[in-house]
């Protein structure tokens, strides 16, 4: 999918995250002077839209430096405020690189059942084989078999191998195997999907840590990176699940599923804003072309509804 072309699934999948920013916006901001009132009624708006009390509290801020008192027209408001985001967004828009020296190069993916954290998986295998990396996928979260027979899917989708065990398998045991498996035939990379099951969170901390503590035991430095897949749609409660995974893993960055369908897409900023993640990629749908590299400026505008 050319770049023009993701834009346009990202600016449509936005478009309700945009048009309830800009409706408000235009509504308040036909020409106005920018007073503190209507920084007030500003700043109420970026809260409502997801951005979160410091995004918003930060981008008034820059608004009361450079503006304050000046009459705006509800699109110098969104230029403005694209350039604000994007200034947010920039520095954690970093691309996740494979590093060669560390082979296989070892990626634990964590996430909630439901974020899209399996067929991401599947879209990065795919995206390495195009690349002429060899990749082995390791299907971690072993109590669900859904989420097994999926991975199997996007394995023989990509030819890329498949490692799974019997139903219940300890993860770790299976990490261990898929480890030794990828070491044996020079995989490039390795990815471990794993289980997400919230409503039982020191469980699941404690099957997390133990997965690494094995698979150190082949390479110790692995997971060269430990990633998170968020489900855009979810909204501030995407927050609480980054600081929940931060308490179980070193969390190394962050992939943005669902932004086809988002109207929710201002929480991006507010992670951004909070914690400092790298956000490596983001996703508008479920082809493999639909997971892009993250891109702050692209994003900024998409959010504000710019061209």
């Amino acid at each position: 999918m050319a770049l023009s072309a993701f834009f346009s699934k990202l600016k449509s999948g936005l478009s309700r995250s945009a048009s309830k920013l800009t409706e408000s916006i235009t509504a308040t901001f036909t020409k106005r002077k920018l007073d503190d009132e209507a920084l007030e009624e500003l700043e109420e708006q970026l809260i409502a839209a997801d951005l979160g009390p410091a995004v918003a509290a930060k981008v008034i801020k820059s608004f009361r430096s450079t503006r304050f008192g000046k009459e705006v027209t509800s699109e110098e408001i969104r230029e403005t405020l694209a350039a604000e985001i994007a200034k947010i967004l920039a520095p954690v828009a970093q691309p996740l690189v494979v590093d060669p020296a560390k082979k296989p190069y070892v990626i634990l993916m964590t996430g909630v059942n439901g974020a899209g954290k399996t067929t991401t998986i599947g879209k990065l295998a795919a995206r390495y084989k195009e690349a002429g990396l060899t990749s082995v996928l390791a299907a971690g979260d072993t109590f669900r078999a859904a989420a097994v027979e999926q991975l199997q899917v996007w394995g023989a989708r990509s030819g890329v191998e498949v490692v799974t065990a019997p139903a219940n398998t300890d993860p770790a045991s299976l990490a261990h195997d898929a480890l030794s498996r990828a070491q044996k035939i020079g995989a490039d990379v390795l990815l471990i999907d794993t289980a997400g099951r919230l409503h039982n969170k020191t469980a699941l901390m404690e099957e997390l840590r133990k997965i690494i503590r094995v698979i150190r035991k082949l390479d110790p430095t692995a997971p060269h990176a430990t990633l998170l897949t968020l489900d855009a749609t979810t909204g501030q409660n995407a927050v609480t699940q980054v600081g929940i995974f931060k308490e179980m893993v070193d969390l190394s960055g962050l992939i943005v599923t669902k932004l086809d369908g988002s109207a929710r897409g201002g929480i991006v900023v507010a992670l951004a804003e909070k914690f400092s993640l790298p956000i490596h990629a983001v996703g508008t749908g479920e082809q493999i072309a639909d997971l892009r590299e993250f891109d702050a400026g692209e994003f900024a505008k998409a959010l504000v509804g710019e061209a």
